[in-house]
């Protein structure tokens, strides 16, 4: 779908649909949905009159003009009061309308922004092109016959003083929108096509598009590093692992450094903890972490945001074989520490704590790594937030806030010292797993073994990788696409407030 912008009169612009949106119980237009209205012979003022449309969030009206206006139809869509009004809300009325338009087959789409004092023109054209783009999105992977995408043009207002301001937000939202579709394109995937190579020749064109640097270490190299808890995961598969670096502004060692990681763990059976047929459907998306980070430094790579970030991503599947690793057995990670394995389900955390401790090279302001880790976490909190715990009061503040600004939403839990107790081991300085009782909390005390910086956090988002409902820029079915807007929003905050 492309986003175009024009300047002449609405009233005249020839399209399958015009779209307004509307406030609720706002019967007192501004000049050009007065003209619109007036066009329509007040057929907006009925809808209101009659009840039949009261601007009610998510509502929607269509009005056939007859010839009084250039455009075959007329879309209301509602956004609910001006006073609750977040840009939030405004993502979803554009992809409620974006939605409509193609249940009605609809080619081009015109639109007009709802401006007000609350927003400025770049705040609403960003929020209207991620709300167009996410809204759009099917994923097709391996169909044989694809579908149409529409509208395939989606066209939106901008008078002359505004042109510049709305251009830059439908550029930035596009982006935005375009690094979150690569995270669920890869989370969609199927287990045999999005293999460790795979993503690490995804990522490869992620840094091709973004100006990015690329190292992908292969087996021999993260052997060289020591990395004993990634390889012991990766021991079971024929598949060989990979560590994927992606590296924004890689060279100006001068600027503030953040490091995310993604647990990319590409498929996941339990190993000989096997997990059960049904459990395992959906493990292809284990590693909506890696394709988070990936699809974020794409963000941070296009917006050229002004900070040095590293994005890491340890990849690997966790299979069963005659070389997989078993419970009982003791791994030495690559700080030297030794881990007794309790559950060889419990791997996406062996994975990270490789990584953590890779992180400590690049002498990171923060590091923050997110990771589908545990299903304590979904009885915790349901689809409605990820979990996260966090050592730094700043690098907590500007997570939540990122959460709240992308709706990509967190909520904090605690690193208390009695977990700590819980993964103690007779045999080696740890164990993967304190068992079934506060999962959550023990799996990020383990990761907090392999840190040695100030400032890190981990995110645990298992509840909302996949199958969100009641959203409508966000697939019912399928990858959700979280973390990516969270990770570059927080990125572009820590530049502008650190």
């Amino acid at each position: 779908m492309e986003i175009k912008l024009f300047s002449t009169s609405a009233l005249q612009q020839e399209t399958d649909a015009l779209v307004l949106y509307l406030f609720e119980n706002e019967t007192t237009f501004d000049p050009l949905t007065s003209a619109i209205d007036q066009a329509l012979n007040h057929g907006l003022q009925d809808l209101f009159t009659h009840g039949d449309f009261t601007g009610k969030s998510a509502q929607i009206a269509l009005i056939y003009p007859r010839g009084s206006l250039s455009a075959k139809r007329v879309m209301f869509i509602g956004l609910g009061q001006r006073a609750d009004l977040k840009l939030e809300g405004f993502r979803r009325a554009v992809a409620s309308s974006v939605k409509k338009a193609r249940e009605l087959k609809l080619n081009r789409v015109a639109a007009i922004l709802p401006f007000s004092e609350t927003w400025s023109a770049l705040d609403l054209s960003r929020a209207f092109a991620e709300g167009a783009h996410l809204g759009a999105y099917i994923y097709q992977g391996q169909k044989s016959e694809t579908t149409e995408e529409l509208p395939a043009i989606l066209e939106l207002f901008a008078s002359d003083d505004q042109q510049s301001s709305i251009e830059t937000g439908v550029k930035e939202g596009s982006i935005i929108a375009s690094g979150t579709i690569t995270t669920r394109n890869l989370v969609n995937l199927p287990p045999n096509i999005c293999t460790p190579t795979y993503l690490s020749s995804v990522a490869r064109n992620v840094a091709d598009r973004a100006g990015l640097k690329i190292t992908v270490l292969d087996k021999d190299q993260i052997e060289e590093l020591h990395m004993g808890a990634l390889l012991a995961v990766a021991q079971g598969s024929d598949t060989p692992p990979r560590f994927i670096i992606l590296e924004h502004h890689a060279a100006q060692t001068e600027l503030p450094t953040i490091v995310l990681i993604g647990k990319g763990v590409t498929f996941d059976t339990g190993g000989y903890n096997l997990k059960t047929g049904e459990g395992m459907i959906g493990m292809k998306a284990d590693m909506a972490g890696g394709a988070a980070v990936i699809g974020a430094m794409q963000i941070i790579g296009m917006l050229n945001l002004p900070l040095r970030v590293v994005g890491l991503i340890p990849a690997s599947d966790n299979m069963i074989s005659s070389t997989a690793f078993r419970p009982q057995e003791v791994v030495t990670a690559s700080n030297g520490k030794t881990i007794e394995i309790i559950s060889t389900d419990a791997e996406g955390r062996l994975l990270l704590a490789d990584a953590l401790v890779y992180a400590k090279r690049y002498n990171p302001a923060a590091v923050v790594d997110i990771a589908t880790l545990t299903g304590a976490c979904i009885v915790a909190l349901g689809s409605a937030a990820a979990g996260f715990f966090c050592t730094d009061d700043h690098l907590r503040d500007l997570l939540q806030a990122a959460g709240n600004a992308t709706h990509e939403r967190l909520w904090q839990l605690p690193l208390y010292p009695e977990y700590k107790k819980a993964i103690e081991s007779d045999t080696a300085d740890m164990k993967n797993t304190g068992g079934r009782n506060s999962g959550v909390g023990t799996s990020a005390v383990f990761l907090q073994q392999f840190i040695d910086y100030p400032a890190w956090a981990h995110i645990d988002m298992a509840g909302v990788m996949l199958d969100l409902a009641d959203n409508p820029y966000i697939p019912a079915k399928g990858g959700s696409g979280y973390g990516a807007r969270l990770l570059a929003e927080f990125v572009r905050l820590w530049g502008e407030k650190s």
